[in-house]
């Protein structure tokens, strides 16, 4: 507890009576990680591939599987399974999303490729036909259940499939996924009993309006009321982090929540490929509550 604490106030000084301008950008940290390429061969260890489940073939929607180093056929291993940002997002320090599931970071950073099994799920359209780069469903009511559709069948199917613990299954989500982890991921009674934990990298589900029906604060706590006692690990460029804390704490004043900030300026899921501080309080976090029990 004594190097958790230490750890949470390294990041902080880092951050206190600093502009967002003036925190360091990631690309000032040499990356200690890079995530594998995307490549059209079969599920194999240290291999990241692209699949689309039985039954949306001959659409367009797919998701991205990642068998760690360690994987055998007869492993059960925890699962980490990731959401993306908005797509069309850049930013004035070159930060962007393309809101595809090839484009997360997070799973691969926190596990570096070993011990996890690692799932980016799509986003999927009203139709059930196609990726949504923005947000889920179709403007403007946004229909989730296409998207929590895919996303049940995914996480069981790894399960399955490839060794996925269903017990010690962990959703990450980045930026539009940090509010999907619970918009999406206690959406409802079925989805909710999927996961054992959760991490929201950069906004948070009811801390801000967006421009889709049920983003208010009283549906957000309907939601919240899924959680129980699970944990969640909550992070965020420069304050983010602290906006959600202020959001939280007097809603859920006992609940099992980590609050940091990443210590960078960028709005960007490859903070988790560099050293740093807040990934090793997010790693020790992670194991912490995968563990078998």
């Amino acid at each position: 507890m004594k190097h958790t604490a230490a750890l949470i106030a390294a990041v902080l000084l880092a951050i206190v009576g600093r502009t967002v301008a003036e925190l360091p950008d990631i690309r000032s940290v040499p990356t200690d990680l890079a995530v594998p390429a995307l490549t059209a061969e079969l599920p194999a260890a240290g291999q990241r591939v692209k699949q689309t489940l039985a039954a949306w073939k001959g659409t367009s929607v797919y998701h991205v599987l990642y068998l760690p180093t360690d994987w055998k056929p007869d492993a059960k291993l925890p699962v980490l399974v990731e959401f993306a940002g908005n797509g069309g997002f850049k930013n004035q320090f070159g930060d962007i999303s393309t809101g595809r599931p090839e484009g997360g970071n997070l799973g691969y950073g926190l596990s570096a490729g070993r011990g996890f099994i690692w799932l980016c799920l799509p986003y999927v359209n009203a139709a059930g036909d196609d990726l949504a780069l923005t947000w889920w469903g179709d403007p403007p009511n946004r229909d989730a259940e296409p998207t929590l559709k895919y996303c049940r069948e995914a996480v069981r199917h790894v399960c399955r499939e490839f060794g996925g613990d269903a017990t010690r299954v962990v959703l990450c989500g980045f930026s539009r996924g940090a509010i999907a982890c619970n918009f999406l991921g206690l959406h409802d009674d079925e989805t909710a009993k999927l996961w054992r934990g959760f991490l929201a990298y950069s906004h948070y589900d009811g801390v801000r309006s967006w421009p889709y029906p049920g983003s208010d604060r009283a549906s957000a706590l309907t939601r919240l009321k899924r959680l129980g006692n699970r944990p969640q690990f909550i992070c965020g460029e420069d304050a983010n982090a602290a906006e959600t804390e202020k959001y939280l704490k007097p809603l859920l004043p006992d609940a099992n929540l980590t609050f940091t900030s990443t210590g960078f300026r960028n709005h960007n899921d490859a903070w988790t490929l560099r050293p740093s501080p807040a990934r090793d309080l997010a790693r020790q976090w992670l194991a912490k509550i995968t563990a078998v029990r």
